[in-house]
Parts: structure tokens; C-alpha cells; sequence
């Protein structure tokens, strides 16, 4: 395979929406001064579309809005649509967000110093955030009742894309200078 062919799978595959032929001459003139002609993109284009007919290959490239993009082929779709289904159930409410910024700036924590804090109960949340493994409970507290301590998991880390406590911004970044009058800028 040439490099003009895997430089235009390339692009077909980052571009978040259909790529037209004017802007791949665009790309490969910038990036190593070759300039092809619209009949060579083209060409080319209609190698990569028959390639991806193939029945190996899940998806194909299409021409679409006057441009081109990858697509998964229609017998893989009901896969593809169950996936999307699982993942939008992971997004998290704005109540769940809250509650999971607390355990996480503030832990270990009980739910009694989470509900103080939001000023609203906390166990509806509290028990979605258990169910999605994204806090876990660490003990029982010595105080009276013994409630439960919560703590963030290993898979808070992965969901939010970080190694450890110290990579969450503080709380000092979220805090507007109270002070200042409109939008700091450069004098």
C-alpha cells in the first residue's frame, strides 16, 4: 500500500465529518509538498472503496456530503447500536457529579458531611454511584451510628482519566477572584 493510500485512509479516519478531495490535496501539500491532482485523489478514493467492500473488513467508505467517511457496515449495526445504548446509561447526572466532586475532594466521608455539604439527601445518588463501581465503601465510621465511609475507586480514576487523587484540579481553580471587575486581559 502506497502512502498516498494510507495517508488518505488517515485522514478518512480522523476527520470527524465527511473529508473532500480539496482539502486531502490541501493536507498532503502542507505536509510534505507533493501536490496531486484531483484525478490521483480520486483514483486513489475508488482503490480504498473497493478495498473496503471486502467482506473482512466491518466497515466501508462512503461518499457522503460531497465528501468521504468511514461507516460500519449495515449487518454490524445492531452492535454498534447496543454499545452506543450502554454508554450513553454511563453519563452521570448533575446530582451524581456533585455528590462524586465531594467524595472525591473530601475523602474518606460519610453521607451525613456529603448531605451537609449538597443540603439535600444523598442516598438515591449515593447508591447509583455504588452500582456504577464508581465509589466504594471503605468502612464504618467511629462515630455514632457507625456510618458508612465512602471513598472513590480505581474506577473513578479510569472514568475521569487519571492515576491518582493529585491530577484533580484543586478547588482553589474553580474559585473566581473576588476582587476583579470583567475578564482579565494581557496590558
Amino acid at each position: 500500500m502506497s502512502f498516498l493510500e494510507s495517508g488518505i485512509e488517515s485522514l478518512i479516519f480522523c476527520s470527524p465529518k465527511p473529508i473532500k478531495v480539496e482539502e486531502i490535496i490541501k493536507v498532503f501539500a502542507e505536509n510534505n509538498n507533493k501536490n496531486y491532482d484531483d484525478k490521483k485523489i480520486k483514483k486513489t478514493l475508488s482503490k480504498l472503496i473497493n478495498k473496503y467492500k471486502d467482506a473482512s473488513y466491518p466497515f466501508e467508505i462512503i461518499e457522503s456530503g460531497g465528501g468521504f467517511q468511514f461507516l460500519t457496515k449495515n449487518e454490524f449495526s445492531s452492535l454498534n447500536e447496543i454499545l452506543l445504548k450502554q454508554q450513553s446509561k454511563r453519563r452521570l447526572s448533575i446530582s451524581a457529579l456533585e455528590t462524586l466532586a465531594i467524595i472525591a475532594y473530601k475523602q474518606p466521608v460519610i453521607k451525613s458531611e456529603i448531605e451537609k455539604i449538597r443540603g439535600v439527601s444523598c442516598d438515591y445518588t449515593i447508591q447509583k454511584l455504588l452500582d456504577k463501581e464508581l465509589i466504594i465503601i471503605k468502612g464504618k465510621s467511629d462515630k455514632v451510628g457507625r456510618p458508612l465511609i465512602y471513598i472513590t475507586s480505581d474506577k473513578f480514576m479510569d472514568y475521569f482519566g487519571i492515576n491518582n487523587l493529585d491530577q484533580l484540579p484543586t478547588i482553589k481553580d474553580f474559585k473566581k477572584e473576588e476582587n476583579s471587575i470583567g475578564d482579565e486581559e494581557e496590558v
